[in-house]
């Protein structure tokens, strides 16, 4: 029997207390393409796919507690250089990372070669997950006009958190709706306010009683003239005794600007990204920033990186290849933009000792100069090749 993974909803009847709310529903359901549409979603999304990346994710060789980099085999450049003819690394990693953020899965074809080594990986949208009667994972999905079905070894499946299903991950979007949908809805305000004139409702009062067709001409006249942004400004001439009474107050009264300041730390929560991350700089100091972008690595990227890492040995490596090679990122990657933080990370690593001249040069792309490694550390004298005393009876 084959059966979907799908997860039912059920919907409380709307309040009618909150009829008088009404504009302040965004202008369309929250989902992973509109989330985008609040800043502070696709600056949070864009941080971690981006960072993820561009940091250099290496396959390596582990024999006898000794590593190296599997540059020979083949998976090495699929991780590396390019997983198909139309993306590089770095597009479909980013692709596959901000996928799993906005709507909690991934999924990657893999394509192995006649050795069963992995070839390509393509990204592959509009999947659906069904459970085979063996108890077997199967995916579905649509290739020009085509239901193809892979099988669970045939598909690169990178998940956020597990939902009650134990297959499907959950959307942050999805789970979080109202957080979204509240910094929607008052983006949406702020759009219609200043597209109105930036100028909140007023009335026009005169001591004359105007005719139904009067108050509509009169309307039309005063939104054409004076309404909208590009009329922002002008000045109003009125008629027959009309008076301009404004009947609200303004965005900065109603602490408009507060709340979006507000939303982007709810949005950054969401995401578990450093506000500062993303430009709300608020609460960043010089003192406090290296704090922030260290804890950015640790408690944000870290569970990215181990998603792709243990994601890569599980789908793309054969359990015999699993006990020799491992996939790892090289979070030194950072650094890169930050020449002076690389030179001390090179120097404290070589003068203490688990770092050598001929890596730190590997790193920088630099290279290999030989006898390097045998050079004495700066900073400490070169030993003296000690001779022996002549005995007596050389003397003689």
């Amino acid at each position: 029997m084959i059966w979907p993974f799908k997860r039912s909803e059920t919907r409380a009847a709307p309040d009618p207390s909150w009829d008088n709310m009404r504009a302040l529903v965004p202008s369309g359901p929250i989902n992973s393409t509109t989330a985008q549409g609040v800043a502070a979603v696709y600056a949070c999304v864009a941080a971690i796919s981006e960072t993820v990346s561009t940091l250099p994710l290496h396959l390596f060789r582990d024999t006898d507690g000794t590593r190296e980099k599997a540059r020979a085999h083949p998976l090495y450049k699929v991780i590396h250089d390019t997983p198909n003819p139309e993306q590089t690394a770095m597009e479909f990693r980013e692709l596959m990372t901000a996928s799993v953020l906005l709507t909690g899965n991934a999924f990657a074809r893999i394509v192995r070669g006649s050795d069963g080594q992995v070839r390509e990986l393509w990204p592959i949208n509009d999947v659906s997950v069904l459970r085979l009667s063996n108890d077997r994972l199967a995916y579905e999905y649509t290739d020009r006009g085509v239901v193809r079905r892979l099988l669970d070894h045939e598909v690169l499946h990178l998940r956020h958190r597990i939902g009650p299903d134990g297959v499907l991950g959950i959307s942050p979007i999805s789970v979080a709706r109202g957080v979204v949908e509240l910094a929607q809805s008052e983006q949406d305000h702020g759009v219609s306010t200043f597209r109105n004139g930036a100028r909140l409702s007023g009335v026009l009062e005169t001591a004359q009683v105007l005719k139904p067709e009067q108050k509509t001409a009169l309307k039309d006249s005063w939104s054409a003239q004076y309404g909208g942004a590009s009329n922002s400004g002008r000045t109003a001439v009125l008629e027959a005794g009309l008076t301009y009474k404004p009947m609200a107050m303004s965005l900065e009264d109603a602490e408009w600007i507060e709340a979006r300041k507000f939303n982007v730390y709810e949005v950054c929560r969401l995401f578990r990204v450093p506000p500062v991350i993303v430009g709300a700089m608020e609460s960043a100091n010089y003192s406090n920033s290296v704090e922030l972008n260290r804890q950015f690595v640790t408690l944000t990227l870290r569970r990215w990186l181990t998603m792709w890492e243990q994601g890569i040995e599980a789908k793309c490596l054969t359990e015999a290849g699993r006990r020799i090679y491992f996939a790892e990122h090289s979070v030194e990657g950072l650094l890169r933009g930050d020449s002076t933080a690389r030179a001390s990370f090179y120097a404290s690593g070589i003068s203490a000792g688990w770092l050598r001249r001929s890596e730190a040069r590997e790193l920088e792309n630099l290279p290999p100069v030989d006898g390097i490694d045998d050079q004495p550390t700066a900073g400490t004298a070169p030993t003296a090749p000690t001779k022996p005393y002549p005995s007596k009876e050389a003397g003689q």
